[in-house]
């Protein structure tokens, strides 16, 4: 086939940050609660170009083994990213970005074997309406970035920003300004941005582990408007779902209609999502036949009570008188579309309306302080989904097979520039895996000095449909998503080689970097839209 053209790309990244590993100080967690619920290699270089030769015995990359470097399995979880990034104060690999040489073989079995070890997945969710805001200054907290022990695995970012036109227009042309300050902020820590969704003002990120984009597979989004009765995306749903390790999981943004007298029309185009909502070509086709994560500013309100009494519970902390009167505390018990959706108990303060730039409730319209913007779950059902959804439908029968733990929800009032309040939770997901295998295996020699180093084999698995439009991306370490690479080659495919399970390409000195440094190589599929074999960084 004739050479495809060069795939889309952004501006390099010449400064990458390696992150030195840090003692994670543990994390006192303000507004805690636990909760828990049983449900369901092409090359990568780092070389200098040959007119810049360094002398011998001088490396233009890192050494570790001499040999190739083969990617293995991830490593046990207190060897990931440290909690602040650092300047590299030396040349070894930090351990959190070298995981495949200390990670066990996993025992979770592949086709012909079962399931035996349960891993740790863990997911940081984050849900803020930051309307027309632009971001503050340091989103280092509201990442957990500075508290945290570098153990998060994912994370889930929604926030709604502003839908006007002339905006959305500027977006287009560039990318939004909160997309790019949280690429900048987690790329140093080895997140990758997996997908991301826009739906007007609904923006739906995900971030994962670089080593971990082999195994997040199948990755779909989806929209849904019900604004203006389904032709306005101010209001609705975005929604992203894959394969994590194997097992089916959906993350469900919603904004929901405002207003204390909408309860009922809230419900209606949840349900309305859940109905729309269908992917394709795949075993789990409807949201809530995969373990459901459902968050945004869904607006439901607190009933009966007045001003004073509502702000008389949050002053003298009591926020217990005040759950019984939120609106969707009340719609679980009577409206079974809600039935298996699990909600952490509210123990920081309504995270709605605040006087922008202050700590203090609405002092204009006076809006009633609510607990609108959530973060809830739900395990997968035994029966396809979209069977039992009907009008006000009841989907019952829950399967094992992965432990959803909850360790915090909370809401971080530190922030003032929007009306709302960020609210985030974090969860480990506890499951075998069932594929801990890539789709293409990378091996490369640990450094490149000259052109004649810059030699990568990949190696492929017998199911995996490749293309002649796959490629191999060099990326620098801190990449912040799979256009973000410094050079690349074709995968191409051969007539001759079709049925040979091992191939090696060669990067060029145009596709080579001018500088030295940490990179990682990644083999990107045409099929999947994603990488599927990443190497450790050499």
């Amino acid at each position: 086939p004739p050479r495809p053209r060069r795939p889309q790309r952004s501006t390099r990244i010449e400064g990458s940050v390696d992150v030195s590993e840090l003692k994670a100080e543990p994390a006192p967690l303000t507004n805690q609660s636990e909760s828990v619920a049983d449900g369901s290699v092409a090359s990568r270089p780092k070389p200098s170009r040959p007119a810049a030769l360094k002398p011998a015995g001088e490396h233009a990359g890192l050494s570790s083994k001499a040999g190739p470097k083969v990617p293995g399995h991830h490593p046990p979880h207190p060897v990931r990213a440290a909690s602040v990034p650092q300047p590299p104060a030396s040349r070894p690999i930090p351990p959190h970005l070298n995981p495949h040489a200390q990670r066990a073989l996993s025992v979770a079995g592949t086709a012909d074997t079962e399931p035996q070890t349960l891993e740790d997945f863990r997911v940081h969710i984050i849900t803020w309406n930051v309307g027309s805001a632009t971001p503050p200054d340091d989103i280092t907290s509201l990442l957990g970035l500075n508290v945290g022990d570098g153990n998060t695995d994912m994370y889930i970012i929604l926030q709604e920003v502003n839908s006007m036109i002339n905006k959305r227009l500027k977006d287009v042309l560039f990318t939004d300004q909160w997309s790019e300050v949280c690429m900048e902020r987690l790329s140093p820590f080895g997140y990758v941005l997996v997908t991301s969704q826009r739906m007007q003002g609904l923006l739906l990120l995900i971030f994962a582990k670089y080593f971990h984009l082999p195994f997040l597979r199948g990755v779909q989004t989806e929209t849904t408007r019900t604004g203006l009765g389904g032709y306005w995306g101010n209001k609705g749903g975005v929604s992203a779902r894959m394969s994590v390790f194997g097992h089916s999981i959906c993350f469900l943004n919603c904004h929901l209609p405002a207003h204390m007298e909408n309860s009922d029309q809230r419900m209606e185009d949840f349900e309305s999502i859940l109905q729309q909502q269908q992917f394709e070509g795949q075993a789990a086709v409807g949201v809530l036949d995969h373990l459901v994560f459902w968050f945004g500013d869904l607006n439901f309100r607190i009933d009966d009570l007045d001003m004073q009494v509502v702000k008389s519970a949050i002053d003298n902390n009591k926020l217990s008188v005040l759950w019984e009167k939120d609106q969707l505390n009340m719609a679980k018990d009577s409206e079974t579309v809600l039935e298996g959706f699990q909600e952490g108990p509210l123990k920081f303060p309504p995270t709605y309306k605040f006087d922008v730039g202050t700590d203090t409730y609405d002092t204009g319209k006076k809006r009633k302080p609510a607990w609108t913007d959530r973060i809830l779950w739900r395990q997968r059902a035994t029966a396809p989904a979209a069977q039992g959804v009907g009008k006000r439908g009841s989907v019952s029968g829950l399967t094992s097979g992965i432990k959803v733990t909850q360790h915090n929800y909370r809401s971080q009032m530190e922030y003032t520039v929007s009306d709302h309040k960020p609210v985030s939770s974090i969860f480990t997901l506890q499951f075998p895996y069932k594929v801990d295998i890539p789709l293409v295996t990378l091996e490369v020699e640990d450094e490149w000095n000259s052109i004649e180093d810059a030699k990568a084999v990949f190696k492929l698995t017998p199911n995996y449909s490749r293309s002649s439009w796959d490629w191999i991306g060099l990326y620098k370490v801190g990449f912040k998503h799979h256009k973000d690479y410094v050079g690349y080659v074709w995968a191409k495919q051969e007539e001759n080689d079709f049925y040979r399970q091992e191939h090696q390409v060669t990067f060029t000195e145009e596709e080579l970097p001018k500088c030295s440094g940490d990179f990682i190589l990644g083999y990107y599929s045409n099929n999947m839209s994603s990488v599927v074999g990443v190497t450790e960084p050499f």
